[in-house]
């Protein structure tokens, strides 16, 4: 599991972040692939989707089945119309 964890600062421009109905993709493009947010059974989607609130953290995990993923790639977090990109995964 990969823990994309952020602040939000601007509750308008973070809306989209917590936003059901768009799915979180994390993409390595060196890796060559695209990671989602899993459901899991007993717990549901792994990702906050409260409504955003100045100040506080959220968090989501994305799967990284086989370890693709690694520590120092650069990868992009994509989420409907937001994305950012060259974040490096510790």
């Amino acid at each position: 599991m990969i823990r994309f964890a952020y602040q939000v600062l601007d509750v308008d421009k973070a809306k989209i972040l917590n936003d059901k109905n768009f799915e979180p993709s994390l993409i390595d493009p060196q890796a060559g692939v695209r990671l989602v947010v899993p459901a899991l059974e007993q717990v549901g989607i792994l990702r906050q989707s409260a409504p955003a609130e100045a100040g506080k953290f959220y968090w989501m995990a994305f799967s990284n089945s086989g370890r693709r993923v690694k520590r120092g790639d650069r990868i992009i977090i994509q989420i409907g119309r937001f994305r950012a990109d060259g974040l490096i995964v510790e």
